[in-house]
């Protein structure tokens, strides 16, 4: 036989398009020549092909061979073409049998001795391998990654030699199971993040942090240096509901993608990205030459965490505008475009002046209110009206910090936040945050003097549309707390409190 076909797998932002592998032998000069938009890392595999088969003590074909990558419009990049590409070789000069072949998609790099190294994005491929129908072989290193994927056919494998072995019938693959500790986590595995216990006074920020870890809303805290604003934020996660089977599985598949595998005690914890003000957009929002996602979409399901917002560079900021509206980022190159989820929870801390005393009951912000209103300037108005609360975070008294009184745990409003969660799965299937336009006047109803007081806040306050729409979903996030079907005048008072910077 002088034609093979086997079936692999690229990588498209989140997506594992299937890839074609065929590989014909012909008469002529010896050649090798790869065909289908390959990139340098896969061209590059002709040198490992060739190594691994024959230190495998293989026949390598004193003939012309082409491999064509199919679809020839899709770029592919990596070296996980290795494995198909010598198997295909092998399989149409006859050195291995064909007959289940189609039954498999293969990825993995080679070594030059044959040995298979890991890959990038196993999980997605996984995910395709299961669509088709198809068992999935790749390297042992990313079988546990891969295994997340429960109804998937997995069967790692060491080296090519190993394979061959299969194919033949000398030695099987061993299918390779979900490991049965990340069926469970408990409130054990939750308590791991910073307690909420910790943090003296601040009654205030943390009725916020448990409305915004009950509706998934964003925050921005202003307030004067050491009053613990970094300290909530990293608590936020403690009080967030364990991650749902499909969320840890969208998780998991991202940070596969971005840093080439996964750590599966990892599993199920949301994540707390704090990126530093000198992040570029890139890092921010995924790019490069081939597009890999950026601190926003490593963020997916947990907290983004942006200490000191005015330091960053206004386009970074900038950036953050679609992905919070719609939840995912489109990143465009000339050759390619990959769609990037990034369903995040923004927490946001600045100070109130360059200073960083304004307010302070020690008297000693000195600053005047054109630098007040220059350095506040360096946040737009479209990205502050896109935040849902904006609160001040005060400086905590003396006798507060001395007072030794208990305050609630994390696990304590967990369990609040779990039950207003569970409210708004029945009612809508997703957090309040995430209501689109259309389905606020269905799940938000208000009773009568909820009407009138918020009609007179749009009114007053001069408020936008967006942000009338924010004060809605966050009053319906109050009530589900307090467990109240209807939304009233105190749920609207309160999330109207929490739009400060609309007061301003």
């Amino acid at each position: 036989m002088s034609l093979a076909i086997l079936y692999s797998r690229a990588l498209s932002g989140m997506e594992a398009p299937l890839v074609t592998v065929e590989t014909h032998l012909s008469n002529g000069l010896p050649s090798f020549t790869i065909v289908g938009l390959p990139e340098t890392e896969v061209k590059e595999s002709k040198d490992r092909v060739r190594a691994a088969l024959q230190n495998g003590r293989f026949k390598f074909p004193a003939q012309r061979v082409t491999v064509n990558l199919a679809p020839a419009d899709l770029p592919k990049e990596s070296g996980r073409f290795d494995l198909p590409i010598a198997l295909g070789i092998l399989a149409a000069t006859g050195q291995i049998p064909t007959d289940k072949l189609d039954q498999y998609e293969w990825v993995g790099e080679l070594s030059l001795s044959g040995a298979l190294r890991p890959i990038h994005g196993a999980l997605a491929m996984t995910y395709g391998a299961l669509r088709s129908g198809r068992s999935f072989v790749l390297p042992q290193h990313n079988a546990a990654e891969a295994s997340l994927v429960k109804e998937a056919v997995v069967y790692p494998a060491t080296s090519l030699l190993q394979i061959c072995a299969h194919l033949t019938g000398h030695e099987s693959l061993q299918q390779h199971a979900a490991p049965s500790e990340i069926d469970v986590i408990n409130a054990d595995d939750l308590d791991r993040h910073p307690d909420l216990v910790e943090v003296k006074g601040q009654a205030h920020a943390k009725r916020v942090l448990e409305i915004a870890a009950a509706g998934g809303h964003s925050i921005l805290m202003i307030g004067p240096p050491g009053t613990g604003k970094s300290m909530l934020a990293a608590r936020l996660p403690g009080i967030l509901p364990a991650m749902t089977e499909q969320e840890a599985l969208e998780f998991a598949a991202m940070q596969s993608l971005a840093s080439g595998h996964f750590d599966i005690t990892n599993w199920k914890r949301r994540p707390f990205r704090s990126p530093h003000h000198t992040a570029s957009a890139v890092a921010m929002v995924g790019g490069g030459s081939v597009p890999r996602p950026g601190e926003i979409s490593l963020a997916m399901h947990g907290v983004l965490f942006l200490d000191e917002l005015p330091e960053f560079d206004r386009r970074v900021l900038e950036v953050l505008r679609e992905p919070l509206e719609s939840g995912y980022i489109t990143i465009s190159r000339a050759a390619r475009q990959a769609n990037f989820p990034a369903r995040f929870q923004l927490i946001a801390a600045m100070n109130p002046c360059p200073c960083g005393y304004l307010g302070h009951y020690g008297g000693k912000c000195r600053c005047t209110p054109d630098q007040v209103a220059r350095y506040r300037g360096k946040i737009s108005g479209p990205l502050l009206d896109r935040i849902d609360m904006q609160i001040e975070v005060p400086a905590v008294p003396q006798q507060d910090l001395l007072h030794q009184g208990k305050s609630e745990s994390s696990r304590m409003v967990r369990a609040r936040v779990e039950t207003a969660r569970q409210y708004q799965l029945a009612r809508q299937n997703a957090t309040n945050a995430v209501l689109k336009v259309h389905e606020i006047d269905k799940h938000c109803k208000l009773d009568e003097q909820g009407k009138h007081l918020l009609e007179h806040a749009f009114s007053r306050l001069n408020i936008s549309a967006r942000a009338y729409h924010r004060i809605l979903k966050l009053a319906r996030t109050i009530a589900d707390l307090a467990a109240s079907e209807q939304i009233n005048s105190r749920h609207i008072a309160e999330a109207i409190q929490y739009r400060r910077l609309d007061r301003d």
